[in-house]
């Protein structure tokens, strides 16, 4: 079992968020050493355990979740790091299907902590220049020595940005790997073109891996060249899940079914609890876990793990009556995914209730704008707490622009959520705003 090399005064959960808080001052660095010389100088957490990884700009989280409940179902000791939380920065790091407690969240990033001060201690003394330690940098750390230290089997690890940089590729351990969709996103980092955006992704396909493409790395054909080009440069063999949608859902709570083709098997009649979209997840995860164990998968087992897996904030029915509906899309391919599931359970544009949206500034606004406009008769705005929020004001007035009939604009979620306590309302437009809603509903 895994112990901390070195002693560690331990914080308390509100002393780590207000570490990890702190930590956001860097911003975004896109430098591996960072995690690299942190987890060396704790020890290697990452190597008490092998790693799935799953990069991709839509899709990946629901995949990671899928993957986690998928391999827990096998029987193996599952962990889970995804991002960004709903409500709790715990949700970022599960153990056995739950988020770790505050106590453990603290435990792990008391222990980055100080592995930062040494590395950049040594650093200083060398008269190198001390690394600017981000808050993915820190949770990435602290999330290796939780997972260690609670003797799991295998991490399901989600990227955070890209790929070829992400915080999360630092693991020694990756035997697995899964991309599930391309999009622009993040662009300013990671390329003006969805050409130069997989190739980012792209770098976490390594020699010896196993990887499995997701049906959104298929097109267009210029960005499928760009995954079948690095699996060739490092002679891996991809694999592509198929997937046959064999039952709709029509209304709210109706099971999605459908049939999952891998190289090694057949899954028919799988069910879940979610729009169709999220087939291609599905898919793109039994194809995963499959490659992880080397061998297909127990089909009872699969069924009851698909069916029974949690997706927080993807299509979620927060309250039944009148019901409040939140999805986290945010940006126009996952808002275009949204628009289709709506299309099912709630075909008539005009009997749509209001659509709540809040969208982060540092988003294809004028696309995500643009989709939802046409796609509701009413629309109310809000802006959440992050700092990239777009003003209410500016989005309702661009909102206005593409034609929608603006009934509402609010300066905060709660402010909103108050305004339209009485009411059926659907929110989306930024993973804030489904996260700040969620809180509010607990």
């Amino acid at each position: 079992m895994y112990q901390l090399p070195f002693e560690v005064p331990e914080m308390t959960y509100a002393e780590a968020l207000a570490h990890v808080r702190g930590a956001l001052r860097f911003g975004i660095c896109p430098l591996l050493e960072t995690v690299e010389d942190m987890l060396a100088e704790l020890g290697d957490p990452d190597l008490a355990f092998e790693c799935v990884q799953i990069a991709g700009t839509n899709g990946k989280t629901s995949t990671a979740r899928y993957t986690a409940a998928i391999l827990a179902g096998e029987g193996l000791d599952v962990a889970l790091y995804t991002s960004p939380e709903l409500v709790s920065y715990t949700e970022r790091m599960e153990v056995g299907g739950r988020p770790v407690s505050e106590g453990a969240f603290a435990h792990g990033v008391a222990a980055a902590k100080v592995a930062g001060e040494r590395v950049n201690a040594r650093r200083a003394a060398a008269g190198e220049r001390p690394y600017d330690i981000t808050e993915f940098d820190t949770l990435t750390v602290a999330a290796m020595v939780v997972f260690a230290e609670a003797g799991v089997d295998v991490a399901v690890l989600e990227c955070g940005l890209g790929g070829r940089w992400d915080a999360t590729s630092a693991a020694k351990s990756i035997r697995s790997v899964a991309v599930t969709g391309i999009g622009l996103d993040h662009t300013r980092i990671l390329g003006d073109t969805l050409e130069e955006i997989a190739g980012e992704k792209a770098a976490i396909i390594k020699p010896g891996r196993r990887c499995v493409l997701g049906a959104g790395t298929a097109e267009p054909k210029s960005v499928e060249d760009v995954f079948l080009a690095r699996a060739a440069e490092t002679g891996v063999s991809p694999v592509r899940p198929g997937f046959r949608v064999t039952k709709r859902p029509h209304r709210l709570g109706a099971p999605l079914e459908l049939d999952v083709m891998t190289p090694r098997a057949t899954y028919a009649e799988l069910a879940a609890l979610k729009p169709a979209y999220q087939a291609a997840n599905i898919a793109c995860a039994v194809a995963l876990c499959e490659e992880h164990l080397g061998r297909a998968l127990d089909p009872d087992a699969l069924f009851t793990s698909v069916v029974q897996c949690p997706t927080p904030g993807r299509f979620q029915l927060l309250r039944p009556e009148p019901p409040v509906l939140i999805d986290a899309c945010h940006n126009p391919q996952s808002v275009e995914a949204f628009l289709m599931a709506l299309e099912d359970v709630a075909p008539a544009r005009d009997e749509r209730p209001v659509l709540l949206a809040a969208v982060l500034a540092d988003k294809d606004v004028d696309g995500i704008v643009e989709l939802l406009a046409g796609a509701f008769p009413r629309v109310a705005v809000t802006q959440t707490s992050s700092p990239r929020a777009l003003a209410a004001e500016e989005l309702a007035r661009r909102f206005s622009d593409a034609g929608a009939h603006v009934v509402g604009t609010y300066p905060t979620v709660e402010d909103a959520s108050s305004a339209l306590c009485g009411e059926s309302y659907v929110a989306c437009g930024s993973i804030t705003l489904a996260g700040e809603l969620a809180a509010i509903f607990r």
